[in-house]
Order: C-alpha cells, then structure tokens, then sequence
C-alpha cells in the first residue's frame, strides 16, 4: 500500500526535476555570449519586457553600430568542392600585378573618396564589409558593385572568430553573405577573417557558404594612424608582383589611408604595376 503511495510522488518528482532540467537549459542558451541564437529574444509585454528590450539595444558591440533584425532566418547554399584550405598569400602568374584591399566598411566618410581616387585612376580593388556596416550603408555597397569593384565578407560585427562556436561563425559569415547579395544581387565568393584569425571552423564555414579565403602580403598597418607618409613607404617598399595590400576603410578614423592611396596609387602605376582583382577558377 504504502508503495501504491509512493509512485504517484515519485511521477510528480520527476516531472518537477524534467521542468526545472528543461528551465536551466534555456537559462543557459539564453545567457551564453556567444551561442546561438545570436539575435535577442524578443521581450515580453508590460513595463519589465520594455526595460529588458531598453537593455539589449544598449548593450555594446563588439565592432560598432548595431546588428540587423531580420524576421526570416538566412538561407545558406552549400558550395561546391573542392575548396582550399587556407588563405590566400600571393598571386603568381600574374606578371606585375598587385590588389589593393580595404577592410571594415564602407564608411559614409571614407569610403566615398576612396572609390573617387579608385575611380580617377580607373583601378579596381577589394572591399571586405562588415554586415552591419553594408546594412547601414547599402547605397554605398551598390556603388562599390556598379563601378566593378570585388565585395567580400568581413563578417557582420568584427569579432574574433576564433573564440566563437561553430554556430557563431556560420551566423556572423551567412548573415553578411546574406545581405551583400540582398544589396547588389549576388553573394560575395572572398571572405577575410577580422584580424587574420583563421581556425577550422572559419575555413570550414567559409567553404560552406560558396567562398575563398583572402589574407594579405603587405599590412599598411594604417588602424595604428601611423602617419600618411609612414602608409606610402610601407606600399612602396612591399610593393612586388602578386602582392596584396591590406588598407582600411572603415573603424576609426582612415583620413590618412584616404590621403596615402592618392600618393601611392599614381606612383605604383606609373612604376607599371597594374592594379587589379583576383578572379574565381
């Protein structure tokens, strides 16, 4: 008798200890940094879910601005092998000819005069955007596609990568992919990883998402400011065949890497390298 008591306590236990298992494993997805979902639940009603909503909108970045919404998940296309298995270091075959790649954009303050000096020199280059920064500034991505420069993904907050979970990667790379090619029509095929950190899952995750890593040769080191004069010499004296320079067009301020490619850009012409793009095979 006294067990025919005991097993509908025994069922109401263990329901109680399923529910509470169930509450702390969405406790912890909820309070994990770096987990996915990556986008903020939306709060609930009344004056706690404003104050909550009021939180998440102030928390920091980890880049600047603010992360895109979107109410439809992303769609990701498999690509097709094979794919390399680490970035690209130089460009043989290609005579004297070198890429000039910018990072973080595009800036509204920046970038514009850029493209102007790209454009005046009828010089192609690549642009790796930040999603968040593409989001904000989709007339400018339009404009860095039209005059045939090369867009590649540069993730959407600028995070390093390599301490972030598989899902993380796949979110900051697929949601950027995704809005570059809601912009300008088709999805980029180079990606850079914030700060050149690589690791297995940025490779892999890339690949998947149809895209050929990029590194550089020649850091112009320009994020430090060092000096206008100091960003000419640096291209100048890395300057060779299938060199690719690593520039910035966004981040901080960029004033000097505006002023630096309006020097080193007629110079390195007139030395007869010629200014290009890398194309997929």
């Amino acid at each position: 008798m006294k067990n025919d008591q005991r097993l509908p306590l025994r069922r109401t236990l263990l329901r109680l200890a399923a529910g509470l298992g169930a509450a702390t494993a969405v406790r912890l997805v909820v309070a994990d940094p770096v987990g996915t979902p990556l986008r903020p639940a939306q709060p609930s009603g009344g004056a706690q879910g404003a104050q909550a909503a009021a939180v998440v909108r102030d928390r920091p970045l980890s880049y600047r601005l603010r992360p895109m919404t979107a109410d439809a998940p992303p769609r990701y296309r498999p690509a097709a092998p094979p794919v390399r298995t680490r970035p690209f270091e130089e460009l043989p075959g290609l005579g004297r000819a070198m890429v000039l790649t910018f990072d973080d954009g595009p800036d509204p303050q920046y970038t514009p005069h850029i493209l102007d000096t790209l454009r005046e020199h009828d010089v192609r280059a690549m642009f790796f955007l930040c999603g968040e920064m593409a989001h904000d500034n989709q007339d400018l991505v339009r404009r860095i596609s039209d005059e045939g420069h090369t867009v590649g993904n540069h993730s959407w907050t600028h995070p390093l990568v390599t301490k972030l979970p598989r899902a993380g990667v796949t979110d900051e790379l697929g949601r950027t992919s995704e809005v570059i090619e809601k912009i300008t029509g088709a999805a980029p095929l180079w990606y850079r990883a914030p700060y050149g950190a690589w690791n297995r899952n940025s490779f892999e995750v890339g690949a998947a998402l149809g895209m050929e890593p990029m590194a550089w040769t020649v850091d112009t080191l320009d994020w430090t400011v060092p000096g206008t004069d100091t960003i000419v010499r640096r291209v100048r004296e890395g300057a060779a065949p299938g060199v690719v320079v690593l520039s910035h067009d966004a981040g901080g301020n960029r004033a000097q890497s505006v002023a630096a490619l309006g020097r080193y850009l007629p110079e390195l012409l007139e030395d007869g390298y010629r200014l290009t793009v890398p194309q997929r095979r």
